[in-house]
C-alpha cells in the first residue's frame, strides 16, 4: 500500500485526502490545528461550493450541509459609476446541474477532517518545517504540500511564464446577520456582486455558519485603491462600519440591504492581503527531494471571483487521477508537473477569468463587454450563460473575452429569437 503525506487540512488536501482514502491509499494529514482549534479560530475569506465542486463533493459523501445551507441558484452582477447602477445581470444556476453553497471554512475544514479520522485516515496535530519534511521523505512515497504559510511555501518559485498579471489586493470580510432581502422579489438566497468603477469589487453572499444562515460581506480593491481602507486593522464594529459607508458611497444598492447589519460574533470579521500569482507547483528539498504543492499553494486566486475552492477541488481531482494512474511507480518531478498540468487546464482558464473580471474595475469596461450586458438584460439565456459560466470559467474564452467572438455571440441570440 502506497504511502502519501498530505501538509495542511485546507480544502484541496482534505478532498485529496478523502479520495486517497476512498482508493484503498496509506494516507497521513498532519496540520498545525486540530479539529477544535480550526473550528473556533479565525474566519478565512469565504468560497462559493459550485455545482460541479458539490457533485464531486457527494462522489466521496463530503456534502455534509447542502440541507442546511442557503442554496444559491441564481446571481446578479451589477456595474456601478459615481454610485448610481450602470447595469446587471441577473442569471440562473443550470436547472439540471443543482445550485451552489457557501459554507464557513471552519466549519467544513473541521468536519472534514474529524471525518477522515473517523473514516480511518491518519492525522498528526503538528507544526511543519522543511527540515521535517526531508525526515519524511524517506518514510512516504508522495509529500503533498497543501498549506503555502511560511518557509514551506518558499519551496515553491513563483512561476511568471504561467501568469503575469499579479496585482495585490486589499479586502475586508464581515460575516453579519439582519440584511434586508432584495427589494426586486428575487430570493433572498440571490448572490450578489457589485463592480465599481472608481473603486473595487462587492460581493454579498447567503452562506451557511456555525451558528446557521448568515450572510458574507467582502470588499476587493487594488492596495492603495479607495476600498483599501484598513490599514490601521480597525476593531470589528469600527471596519463593519467604514464598510457600510464603503457601500453607501460607490454601491448604495448593496448598501440599503446591508445598513442594518450586524456582526455574528466577534469573530466575524477579516483584514487581508494577497497578490493573485501561480508558482512552480515542484519545491525541492535541502537533500534533493521533491515535493508537490497544490490549490492555494501554487496557484492564488482574487477572491472576488469566488473561486478559490472550485479551484482546489479541480486540483484535487485531478492529483487524484494521476496517482492512481501512477500505479507502483516512482512519483518524480516528471509526474508532479504532469499532474500540475492536468489540473492547469481548467486553472489556467480560471485564473484568466478572475484576472478579466477583477481588472475591469481598474480600467473603463471594454465596449463589448457593456454590449455583453445590455443584450444579457435583453435575452435571458444571455444572463443564465454568463452566471453559468463560474461554475465551469473556461466556457467564457468561447464567448466573451474575445470582442469579435462575442459580438458574433450575441447576433447569434438575435437572430434565433427574432425567428
Amino acid at each position: 500500500m502506497r504511502k502519501i503525506l498530505i501538509v495542511g487540512a485546507g480544502h484541496a488536501g482534505l478532498h485529496l485526502a478523502h479520495g486517497l482514502l476512498n482508493h484503498g491509499y496509506d494516507v497521513t494529514v498532519i496540520t498545525g490545528q486540530s479539529s477544535l482549534e480550526i473550528r473556533t479560530g479565525k474566519p478565512s475569506i469565504s468560497q462559493f461550493t459550485f455545482p460541479t465542486a458539490l457533485e464531486c463533493e457527494r462522489k466521496f459523501d463530503l456534502d455534509f450541509w447542502s440541507a442546511l445551507s442557503p442554496q444559491i441558484r441564481e446571481q446578479k452582477l451589477a456595474v456601478y459609476r459615481e454610485g448610481q447602477p450602470v447595469m446587471a445581470v441577473k442569471g440562473r444556476s443550470d436547472p439540471g446541474n443543482g445550485y451552489s453553497v457557501s459554507v464557513d471554512r471552519r466549519v467544513k475544514m473541521a468536519d472534514w477532517l474529524e471525518s477522515f479520522e473517523d473514516r480511518g485516515g491518519k492525522v498528526v496535530i503538528h507544526g511543519v518545517t522543511v527540515t521535517d519534511l526531508d525526515y519524511f521523505s524517506r518514510m512516504f512515497d508522495l509529500i503533498v504540500v497543501a498549506v503555502g504559510h511560511g518557509e514551506l511555501g518558499q519551496l515553491f518559485d513563483y512561476d511568471d511564464s504561467r501568469f503575469s498579471g499579479t496585482r495585490p489586493r486589499a479586502l475586508a470580510q464581515a460575516y453579519v446577520y439582519d440584511l434586508w432581502p432584495p427589494d426586486t422579489g428575487d430570493s433572498a438566497n440571490i448572490g450578489w456582486f457589485g463592480v465599481t468603477e472608481e473603486a473595487g469589487n462587492i460581493l454579498l453572499l447567503p452562506m451557511l455558519t456555525q451558528e446557521g444562515p448568515a450572510h458574507n460581506i467582502l470588499l476587493v480593491d487594488k492596495k492603495g485603491g479607495p476600498m483599501d481602507a484598513w490599514p490601521d486593522r480597525p476593531g470589528p464594529e469600527e471596519q463593519l462600519r467604514r464598510m457600510k459607508d464603503l457601500m453607501r458611497k460607490y454601491a448604495p444598492e448593496f448598501f440599503e440591504r446591508a445598513k442594518d447589519a450586524v456582526l455574528m460574533d466577534g469573530r466575524s470579521t477579516l483584514v487581508e492581503d494577497l497578490t493573485p500569482q501561480v508558482r512552480n507547483p515542484v519545491g525541492t528539498l535541502p537533500s534533493g527531494g521533491k515535493v508537490i504543492g497544490m490549490a492555494d499553494v501554487v496557484v492564488t486566486m482574487d477572491p472576488f471571483v469566488g473561486q478559490s475552492w472550485n479551484n482546489s477541488t479541480r486540483c484535487a481531482e485531478a492529483y487524484l487521477e494521476s496517482i492512481i494512474e501512477r500505479g507502483d511507480q516512482v512519483f518524480d518531478e516528471e509526474f508532479m508537473i504532469t499532474a500540475f498540468d492536468r489540473f492547469w487546464e481548467f486553472g489556467q482558464d480560471n485564473q484568466e477569468w478572475a484576472e478579466f473580471a477583477s481588472s475591469m474595475v481598474e480600467q473603463a469596461l471594454p465596449e463589448h463587454i457593456m454590449n455583453v450586458m445590455n443584450a444579457a438584460s435583453e435575452f435571458p439565456e444571455i444572463a443564465d450563460r454568463w452566471i453559468q459560466g463560474w461554475d465551469c470559467p473556461s466556457d467564457y474564452k468561447s464567448w466573451m473575452f474575445d470582442p469579435v467572438v462575442a459580438e458574433r455571440y450575441i447576433s447569434e441570440v438575435r437572430a434565433r429569437h427574432a425567428g
